[in-house]
């Protein structure tokens, strides 16, 4: 089991030895953050309204307001797209970053702000990538709170831009992915074949309250709890029926939905039998864990744990486990010796780290 450090020591990765070069694979890690440094400016001016969503508060005003040495380092790293990031990846054994904007993104932002910055976080980061086009990849923001807008700018970030896939950081202010609206921005997704990588945001207002109370908003388990709520509505709202090709990459070990495969198959379809919520209609792949399976992917960011990875891998296939570091909010370099060292076939251990991630990201 990975060893826990305290938080200035894991975000400098302490005093472990470097990771091994050429260990057999290259290490890409798969959910990577940054923010222009134009966003965290904005951050900066909402935490001074009165009425602020109370997870933003929470969390952003954690990173951005705080002095203590974690959140300094985290907001230094986020950043920066050039020599910080890149000392850092030496550091830890890290061959490539697939970067995406940091949570919520332009999401918490009003519709014409949001725009802009999502234009302007992919120019950035597009930017960065061709400046080091073997060591970054980018993921396109979007302001989905517009859709039509947001669709528009998926296309230009990964048809002009180069970008290799779709970041939405969980609920677009309190609403979620499977409501029509969101269609057009799930539609341009599906028809440049990239995944969408659904990324954790802290609960909204109508959810946080008992989790914030108790500290348990965020990274601990609030992030988790909504994310894997958001993904599982994708399944049994239909709208992976409607979207069938679309393929969706969700991190921290699934968000613990492979852990809770075979109760959710079972609640399911006991509910949909019974004809318990109108809405509740049987799927065309029939389970849950049919979708997890073939419309998932999953990458261990945050969970640097051999028994949750092999678990996953054996419920949800080996090709479908990426890995990720989850940079620079949790990076200390045990973990990728501790990973280094799992033991499972170097075949499986090579698509782990390296090949699922060519194949899913068009890297190969």
């Amino acid at each position: 089991m990975t060893t826990h450090h305290a938080p200035e020591t894991a975000a400098k990765g302490g005093a472990a030895a470097t990771p091994a070069r050429n260990p057999g694979y290259l290490r890409i890690a798969t959910e990577e953050a940054f923010a222009p440094p134009e966003m965290i400016r904005l951050y900066r001016e909402l935490l001074a309204e009165p009425d602020l969503d109370p997870g933003f508060r929470s969390l952003m005003g954690f990173y951005v307001t705080s002095d203590a040495e974690r959140p300094r380092f985290v907001r230094e790293r986020l950043q920066d797209l050039g020599a910080l990031r890149l000392a850092d990846m030496e550091a830890r054994g890290i061959d490539r970053q697939v970067i995406a904007v940091t949570a919520p993104g332009p999401q918490i932002l009003p519709r014409e702000q949001a725009v802009a910055m999502a234009a302007l976080a992919n120019d950035q980061l597009a930017q960065a990538c061709r400046s080091h086009p073997e060591r970054f990849t980018g993921m396109a923001a979007c302001a989905p709170q517009d859709p039509n807008a947001a669709a528009r700018e998926i296309e230009r970030a990964v048809g002009k831009l180069g970008l290799r896939a779709v970041i939405i950081n969980s609920h677009i202010q309190g609403e979620y992915l499977d409501h029509p609206k969101f269609s057009p921005l799930l539609e341009a997704t599906e028809a440049l074949g990239v995944p969408l990588y659904l990324h954790p945001n802290t609960p909204p207002r109508n959810m946080i309250g008992p989790l914030l109370e108790s500290g348990l908003d965020g990274a601990i388990f609030g992030f988790g709890v909504e994310t894997g709520m958001h993904a599982l509505r994708l399944i049994t709202s239909g709208t992976l029926d409607r979207f069938p090709k679309l393929q969706v990459i969700i991190g921290h070990m699934g968000e613990a939905l492979p852990f809770w495969l075979y109760r959710l198959d079972y609640m399911h379809q006991a509910g949909v039998r019974a004809a318990r919520y109108d809405f509740m209609k049987p799927l065309k792949k029939g389970t849950v864990s049919r979708y997890l399976r073939e419309n998932f992917y999953i990458t261990n960011s945050g969970v640097a744990w051999e028994p949750a990875i092999r678990f996953t891998q054996s419920v949800v296939g080996v090709d479908r486990v990426l890995y990720a570091m989850d940079y620079p909010y949790q990076c200390p370099v045990e973990e990728v010796l501790a990973l280094d060292a799992m033991g499972m076939s170097a075949a499986d251990k090579k698509k782990f780290f390296q090949t699922n991630a060519e194949r899913v990201f068009g890297l190969a």
